[in-house]
């Protein structure tokens, strides 16, 4: 490796331990140089998602450099309210005191980002991490080599002792993930998030995990089946299906189940063409590796509708199956891809029974009127987060936490959650010097019955 992993953290923590990025102002004046190396190269940034993922510029636009546009904003507005000490109460106990939390950063961080958004994926936990005063060692992903090569570009506009970029493969990984870090940040699948943390676990090391998992799209009886067709297959085709929070497979009502696929199907020529793969703005799987396994999970037997691919552009038809059943191997993993499988269902419960069994998703859709179906959907179904009557938006805004559960991750960001992720909450209780209630001290005879009264 051309870089020297130890030693730049070393340097790292130098520079954290002179205090600098304490300073609110430090902070605010890194995010708008970060904001304005990123408009200066808003042209290369769209070209690198071009030639890695075939991203139309709307569409990179809308899904990466646009939605860290928003992130940044949402930061420098608001860093001071966040870095404000938070007054707690204090109880009667401890009179006479003041209580109150600090956010104090965590120190030399690491982020780790994937391919199929990599300049959102990682830039955004960045920005909670700079706004938290941290440095950060970010490692983005191999698989998109030009995105990679425009973030060490744009972020060398810091010192390597504030932010550096690591570029590698599996090697870098390894090295990085044998140093001590003060806090790690995982965006990725499953497997590896898992020995991220078997890694971080040996130094004590705190980790977000943004992971993955098989995302339903339940699409009951009582909908709108033009509205619900337009937004799965809008959620389910961006980026080619490679999306984390992609609706993974539809679970329909036996009623509407015809319509719907036939709705599908037609938004599909609507958006892309007769022929998806020979459309310029339809993006491609990110290599052959991936190409090969999403072959695999297609049944030729039960596609409905597409099936067709470009073996040297690397792109495969928007595909929807039918018939599809838990057996199926389209089902035993997240497809991560343009393939829509499409399960029936009469009663409820079998969706409750078939989802609930099964690791906790991401994401979650719900396409339905019924406001009772709504609510126990909701509460009886645990998920990262979702949408009621649309696909992947609930994301896209820096109000609400975006994070998994259970096997789909763990931990939280965008917006202040970010900031949050990446500072510890230090609480601390101010004593006052000119009362000091003698009940605590021994010795403790005849003390208890007042301390009962106290404390009851």
């Amino acid at each position: 490796m051309s870089i020297d992993i130890k030693n730049l953290t070393e340097k790292q923590r130098a520079f954290f331990s002179t205090g600098n990025t304490l300073d609110i102002d430090f902070r605010i004046n890194a995010l708008k140089k970060l904001k304005a190396v990123i408009k200066e190269n808003e042209g290369d940034i769209l070209d690198a998602l071009k030639w890695d993922l075939n991203k139309s510029p709307f569409e990179a636009y809308a899904t990466e450099v646009g939605f860290v546009y928003n992130e940044l904003n949402d930061a420098i507005r608001n860093i001071r309210k966040w870095c404000k000490a938070k007054r707690a109460r204090t109880p009667m106990t401890q009179f006479k005191s003041t209580s109150y939390i600090v956010s104090e950063p965590y120190g030399v961080v690491l982020i780790m980002s994937p391919w199929n958004y990599p300049f959102q994926l990682t830039v955004a936990p960045l920005i909670g991490a700079v706004a938290g005063g941290n440095c950060a060692v970010v490692k983005p992903s191999a698989y998109s080599p030009a995105t990679s090569a425009v973030l060490r570009r744009i972020l060398s506009c810091f010192e390597k002792e504030y932010i550096a970029v690591v570029e590698g493969g599996r090697e870098a990984n390894q090295e990085l993930l044998n140093e001590k870090f003060d806090y790690i940040f995982f965006t990725g699948s499953v497997q590896v998030g898992k020995t991220v943390m078997e890694k971080a676990a040996r130094n004590l090391t705190p980790v977000t995990l943004e992971l993955g998992g098989k995302s339903p799209c339940i699409v009951d009886r009582d909908v709108d089946i033009d509205l619900a067709a337009r937004r799965i297959i809008w959620g389910k085709i961006i980026n080619s299906g490679q999306t984390c929070v992609a609706p993974d497979y539809v679970y329909v009502h036996k009623d509407v189940k015809d319509s719907l696929i036939g709705s599908m199907k037609r938004y599909i020529t609507v958006f892309y063409g007769e022929h998806p793969c020979e459309n310029p703005q339809y993006p491609r799987i990110v290599n052959e590796k991936h190409f090969r396994r999403l072959l695999g999970l297609i049944d030729k037997e039960k596609v409905y509708y597409g099936g067709e691919y470009d073996e040297s552009g690397l792109r495969i038809s928007p595909t929807i199956l039918e018939n599809v059943t838990w057996e199926d191997a389209v089902m035993h993993e997240e497809i991560f891809g343009p393939i829509l499988p499409v399960l029936t269902y009469e009663d409820p419960e079998e969706i409750f029974s078939a989802i609930t069994s099964r690791p906790k998703p991401l994401a979650l859709y719900l396409f339905t009127r019924n406001r009772k179906f709504e609510h126990e959907i909701i509460s009886r179904i645990s998920f990262g987060g979702g949408c009621i009557n649309d696909t992947l938006v609930h994301l896209a805004t820096p109000y609400m936490p975006f994070g998994g559960v259970g096997e789909s991750g763990m931990g939280s960001y965008h917006g202040k959650w970010s900031f949050d992720t990446f500072t510890h909450k230090k609480s601390i209780m101010k004593k006052s010097c000119y009362i000091d209630i003698p009940l605590r001290y021994p010795p403790y005879e005849n003390k208890i019955d007042l301390l009962k009264k106290i404390m009851k």
